[in-house]
């Protein structure tokens, strides 16, 4: 007999899993959302711009690639369907781009009303184009690199981070075609100009390709007799995968050197230009970079590169920007007394950026100069230029310490700075460890081995960031310290399986990828269900980044239909489709984009009343279970417990900054009853930070189902 839930599940693989790259494109769509947020401050806004466009310079280099490279390896109707997804995601990409010129233009016109002009080249007075004229010469004139397009000569490997000029110059020695870089990352993309005559108030802006068009003419002096030359901009993506050849013998920070390299040369998989740009020099370029039929050609207005938007200026005082909120100071920790008295008390969970960061380095600092440790292990996957953590970290091999580091060397984009942090490292001394090969370093560890009464006691730190002061101030992380000696010797052997990656260890408490985390996590899900079947109270809480396996989206419908009640917080990809009937009618589901990026993992499961809290650093998608080093570790103290508790009630509960995710994928907010406070739950949690007091939670509306999809699933 055909069990009618398996039966219904079978039907679910087929019709309720929604394409990631999708998914992520509507991620992106909310961020967009808070650029048009008339209540976000206007600078904000336009950064909210930059925010967008970064994201989609990613999504292009990896989500795209990896599109283009399954047409290229599938046959049959999964390369069609690759195809199909590719072109789905061209369109979408398209739409979306063209609510962005309505927002940029928007914008602009919003910074003019607050006396705020970014002007073009036409726009310039004459003192303006003095002052133009004067700066290309003085400053950019020397940074270019013109690059003429000849069909007999390769066109050079250009960078895909850069902003570009197409140029088509007319000239006696006939038509001629060039490229030339940008170079904002030397100078910056928003260059200050005097006011126009007359105008006593307000600061003008060009930015730096218009500078370089008000004096074109220039970069071809003495070359060609020029007749008419004029630029346009365009940019590219490339396949941002790594490929490190196992069988060649070199190390792997040769490897990951060579690897960056072919980076460069890798295929483009975007090519986004000026609509107006004339078909010839567009034919050329087309001709140049050897675009094939699967690549994405998207037309657009003047401007690119718009992630520079994300350091867009402010002269127009504070109210234009987010206020930084005063950071929330923990007096037990503040006390001159040893900060591993206060841990050893009771462990301590610190939440960015509302708390400072500095409590992090601190530890580590403190750690460094106490006779009574012996050694600290860390693993950095993304650290920050200058990082006090790796000075700290120095500053103990210097106190007599041993000190271990796992470097985690292919963290996509910032692989540069991981080769510059290992070599460091090296050089002071410092025991550096590159991982396992095939798995990618991404728990959030450290851990301090201190001489008590004789014997050693662990002190370890489980987190959902990664330890970097910059993003710490814009992600929301959870970082928690303990002395719990059992969680200390799992996190021991965890280090111990990076250090000798053939014995894999028995762990008595943490969840550890790719070791237990799938089959610990499914376990906690069917106790779930079982209890619901016992006609129990069932339900989970969980908080993540992204949600796209395949397995755990299939066991989250089957817990639905045995009526476990399920809450999900996803900030980015989603394939689990909430509300759709007979399928996923108990599970909803929220996404919140606010001022600071949600970055924590943490899991909640009922358990009959006696509920079990997971925090960690992996996101339910296979390669964090299957293919990462992660970890995920169980919440034992009550006070760390209720915190998370309330925090993550906050924000179910969020009624400003909430959007539901369902099966239209249209990111419509959160509704509020008519009687209900508003809830901005990243406000209010700095308040329950500082007060301990939890806010009352209003009633939402929420609307999940009956809706028509208005993308297909994958």
């Amino acid at each position: 007999m055909v069990n009618p839930v398996q039966s219904r599940l079978a039907d679910a693989s087929n019709q309720a899993l929604f394409a990631r790259e999708i998914s992520w494109l509507s991620f992106n769509a909310r961020v967009l959302q808070e650029a048009r947020n008339v209540d976000v401050p206007l600078i904000q806004r336009v950064r909210y711009l930059g925010i967008f466009s970064n994201n989609l310079d990613e999504f292009f280099r990896v989500r795209v690639a990896e599109v283009r490279r399954l047409i290229s390896v599938s046959r049959g109707s999964e390369r069609q369907a690759a195809k199909d997804l590719l072109q789905l995601i061209q369109r979408e990409v398209v739409a979306l781009q063209k609510e962005f010129d309505a927002i940029y233009a928007s914008l602009m016109s919003e910074l003019q009303k607050q006396k705020i002009y970014l002007i073009n080249e036409r726009q310039l007075d004459e003192g303006q184009a003095e002052f133009v004229r004067h700066f290309f010469r003085e400053t950019v004139l020397p940074e270019l690199e013109p690059i003429l397009l000849d069909e007999s000569l390769a066109i050079p490997n250009l960078a895909d981070e850069s902003l570009y000029l197409a140029v088509m110059i007319k000239s006696r020695e006939g038509e001629k075609f060039a490229v030339l870089e940008v170079p904002s990352e030397q100078l910056g993309r928003f260059i200050e100009i005097p006011r126009q005559k007359g105008r006593r108030k307000g600061t003008v802006y060009i930015t730096l390709d218009n500078v370089i068009r008000a004096c074109l003419p220039q970069v071809f002096r003495g070359v060609f007799t020029i007749s008419s030359v004029k630029a346009y901009c365009f940019k590219f993506s490339r396949d941002a995968e790594l490929e490190l050849d196992p069988s060649i013998n070199e190390s792997l920070i040769e490897k990951m050197a060579s690897s960056l390299k072919q980076r460069r040369k890798a295929d483009a998989v975007r090519f986004v230009y000026d609509r107006t740009m004339p078909e010839a020099l567009l034919s050329a370029l087309r001709k140049s970079f050897g675009f094939g039929r699967y690549d994405s050609m998207i037309s657009g207005g003047r401007y690119h590169n718009s992630k520079d938007f994300l350091s867009f200026p402010n002269p127009g005082g504070k109210a234009l920007e987010y206020r930084p909120p005063p950071p929330i100071n923990i007096p037990e920790i503040d006390d001159p007394a040893s900060i591993f008295d206060v841990i050893r008390a009771r462990d301590v969970l610190l939440y960015f950026p509302y708390h400072p960061f500095d409590y992090i380095v601190d530890v580590l600092k403190t750690a460094a100069l106490d006779p009574s440790v012996s050694s600290i292990k860390i693993c950095l996957y993304r650290t920050a230029n200058n990082s006090r953590i790796a000075e700290a970290l120095i500053n103990a091999l210097h106190n007599g310490k041993r000190v271990t580091a796992v470097v985690e060397l292919a963290a996509r984009f910032d692989e540069h700075a991981n080769i510059e942090m290992a070599h460091r490292l090296t050089e002071a001394g410092v025991e550096v460890i590159f991982g396992i090969p095939g798995l990618k370093v991404h728990c959030k560890l450290f851990s301090i081995e201190r001489k008590e009464q004789g014997r050693i006691r662990y002190y370890s730190h489980i987190g959902t960031g990664n330890f970097n002061e910059k993003t710490a101030r814009l992600y929301t992380d959870f970082s928690l310290l303990t002395s719990d000696q059992t969680v200390g010797e799992d996190v021991a052997s965890v280090f111990e399986f990076l250090k000798y990656n053939y014995r894999i260890p028995e762990y008595k408490r943490l969840l550890v990828s790719p070791h237990s985390s799938r089959s610990g996590l499914m376990a906690r899900i069917d106790r779930e269900i079982e209890h619901a079947r016992q006609g129990y109270r069932a339900m989970m809480t969980l908080k993540c980044n992204n949600l796209v396996d395949r397995q755990f989206t299939m066991k989250l419908y089957e817990a639905s239909q045995a009526g476990v009640q399920i809450r999900l917080i996803v900030r980015g990809m989603c394939s689990l489709l909430p509300g759709v009937p007979g399928i996923s009618d108990n599970i909803e589901a929220i996404s919140i984009i606010d001022r600071y990026l949600e970055h924590p993992r943490v899991y909640i499961f009922h358990n009959r009343g006696a509920p079990e809290y997971l925090l960690g650093s992996a996101d339910l998608m296979t390669r964090n279970i299957d293919y990462r080093v992660e970890v995920l570790c169980p919440i034992q103290d009550r006070a760390v417990q209720q915190q998370l508790q309330d925090i993550l009630d906050q924000q179910w509960h969020d009624n400003v900054k909430a959007r539901v995710l369902n099966e239209a994928q249209d990111n419509e907010m959160v509704g509020r009853a008519k009687t209900a406070p508003a809830l901005r739950s990243q406000e209010t949690i700095h308040r329950y930070l500082q007060t301990g007091k939890k806010p009352r939670m209003p009633r939402t509306l929420m609307r999940q189902a009956s809706r028509r999809r208005r993308l297909p699933p994958s």
